[in-house]
C-alpha cells in the first residue's frame, strides 16, 4: 500500500509499486483530467505537480509518490487565474494536451509571475500541441501573468490541510 497527498487529502492506493502514477490517477482513484499521450515522458500530456513541481506522470513509478503531495488539474479547482486565461484566449481546440499545458504553466508562474516571452516558450517548449495552439497558449500565459501575478503567486493547492 502507497499513501501521499492528492488535491490536499490523503489518499492509499493498492498498486504495484512500479505502476505508472497516471494509471492510479486515472484507474484507481478515477481522476481523469490527466491524459495519457506518448508514454515516454515526451509530450506532457500526464503533467501533474509532485511537491510542487511539473513531472511526467506516465513514467512516475508509483512508489516515488510516498508520501508527497501531488496536484493534478482538478486539484486546481477551476480556481487558477490560468484556468481563467485559458477561457478568455480560447486556447483548447482539440482539448487533450490542455490540462498538462496548464499543469506546466501554473510551474512558470509559480516561480516566474511575470515571464518574459523566451521564459514562456523555454518552459513549455517539452509541451506538445498536435493543435498547434502554442500563439494561444502564450497569450494565455502572458495574460493570467499580467492580470493577477499576485492571485498567481498566493495560490498553492499543496498548501491545504489534508
Amino acid at each position: 500500500m502507497v499513501s501521499f497527498i492528492l488535491n490536499g487529502k490523503e489518499v492509499s492506493v493498492e498498486a504495484s509499486d512500479d505502476t505508472p502514477l497516471l494509471w492510479v490517477i486515472r484507474d484507481e482513484i478515477g481522476l481523469k483530467g490527466t491524459k495519457f499521450g506518448c508514454g515516454i515522458a515526451m509530450c506532457g500530456a500526464c503533467t501533474v505537480h509532485l511537491d510542487g513541481n511539473a513531472i511526467r506522470s506516465c513514467s512516475f513509478p508509483l512508489s516515488m509518490a510516498a508520501g508527497k503531495n501531488i496536484t493534478t488539474i482538478e486539484g486546481l479547482n477551476n480556481e487558477h487565474p490560468l484556468q481563467k486565461a485559458w477561457v478568455d484566449e480560447q486556447v483548447p481546440q482539440c482539448g487533450y494536451c490542455q490540462s498538462g499545458q496548464i499543469m506546466q504553466a501554473v510551474t512558470l508562474l509559480d516561480r516566474n509571475p511575470t515571464p518574459s516571452d523566451k521564459d514562456i516558450e523555454n518552459h513549455m517548449s517539452t509541451n506538445y500541441c498536435r493543435c498547434m495552439a502554442y500563439k494561444r497558449i502564450k497569450s494565455a500565459i502572458k495574460r493570467a501573468a499580467s492580470e493577477s501575478s499576485a492571485a498567481v503567486q498566493m495560490f498553492n493547492p499543496n498548501e491545504k490541510e489534508a
